[in-house]
């Protein structure tokens, strides 16, 4: 069945806080998968310090009083992190199973950026979601060479099992150090996938699957951010992405260099059975700044509209969680598919 790319939605309001109270700035980029052991949904994210965080709900998780915060992932090998770092844990996912988490070999793994001021990708392994993981020694995606798409950073990664092809397909923003030889954006980022089969030690860049779009103002001009594979439309598949619409420039310093605001949320679809190019995003977001109610506001939201995940429950609704707020205060937010 065709993945309906819903046009209607309603705000759920704040899931996850900011947690002042535990030092914590930010909380953003949930996965979120069912842990058939818990007979609960389990959200791992982005929270910082230190990093990542995980959250557990066994009712309505529409309902932000149904979510616990568990807080850190545990690794049993902490001491592989380069510097001790290790931020926006994404679980492998079975790509024809919405929000599940694939086995492999009888063990689950996801994939965290690591060694932050290079910003490579890194996988862990656990019996259990619930941990603990086990890190790989070396990463899996790193930084290319200076002129390369993925020159400066590997950031915001998504990862997907194809059982059938014994391979794990990768997602990730590429941010690129020299401009780019392209009119749209030469410094924007762009999402990029590689592929690794089963017992490789490292995968294979496949380069760019969809570049900074190169009509005016377009909410994808400027840049690209995550992506999450969310169903089949025909052969291809639909993602959900964030993105934006101003393009980095040469010299910028400022903490918004890579990612000038304001990151919006949408949708991308692609005609490739193998979800790995042919990528184009649609002509509008789920929403723009302007267009965020004042209740919303008040509530927090604001600045940007961070990465998106969408959740789709047993019952055929689709909850969409994102980040969103002021700088070093962003929190968690949520949404209902209306249609």
């Amino acid at each position: 069945m065709d993945f309906a790319i819903p046009t209607r939605f309603t705000r759920l309001g704040r899931i996850v806080g900011f947690g002042a109270e535990r030092g914590t700035i930010i909380n953003g980029d949930p996965c979120i998968v069912w842990d058939e052991a818990e007979h609960a949904w389990r959200m791992f994210y982005f929270c910082l310090p230190p990093g990542h965080a995980q959250a557990l709900c066994s009712g309505d998780p529409a309902t932000a009083a149904n979510w616990r915060e568990l807080g850190p992932l545990t690794f049993t090998n902490a001491d592989a992190l380069p510097d001790g770092i290790a931020i926006k844990p994404f679980v492998v996912l079975d790509p024809h199973r919405p929000n599940r988490a694939a086995h492999i070999d009888g063990r689950h793994c996801l994939v965290l950026v690591t060694n932050f001021r290079r910003r490579e990708v890194r996988r862990a392994w656990s019996d259990t979601l619930a941990g603990p993981w086990t890190l790989e020694n070396e990463p899996i995606v790193a930084p290319g060479d200076d002129d390369a798409i993925d020159a400066k950073h590997v950031e915001a990664p998504s990862a997907y099992w194809f059982a059938d092809r014994k391979a794990f397909v990768y997602f990730y923003m590429a941010t690129p150090k020299n401009p780019q030889g392209r009119a749209a954006s030469p410094l924007g980022s762009c999402q990029a996938a590689a592929i690794q089969h089963l017992h490789e030690p490292r995968a294979r860049k496949l380069g760019s699957v969809l570049l900074p779009s190169p009509v005016p103002n377009h909410w994808t001009a400027g840049w690209i951010g995550g992506l999450q594979l969310v169903g089949r439309r025909g052969s291809g598949w639909v993602a959900l992405i964030n993105a934006g619409a101003n393009a980095p420039t040469v010299g910028d310093t400022a903490i918004t260099q890579d990612e000038p605001p304001p990151s919006l949320g949408g949708f991308a679809v692609t005609d490739d059975p193998n979800a790995v190019t042919g990528w184009r995003a649609l002509d509008e977001p789920i929403e723009r700044i302007d267009d965020i109610p004042a209740d919303a506001l008040a509530n927090g939201e604001g600045t940007n509209l961070w990465r998106h995940h969408l959740l789709a429950l047993p019952d055929g609704r689709r909850l969409i969680f994102y980040n969103s707020g002021a700088y070093a205060r962003e929190q968690l937010f949520a949404k209902r598919a209306d249609n």
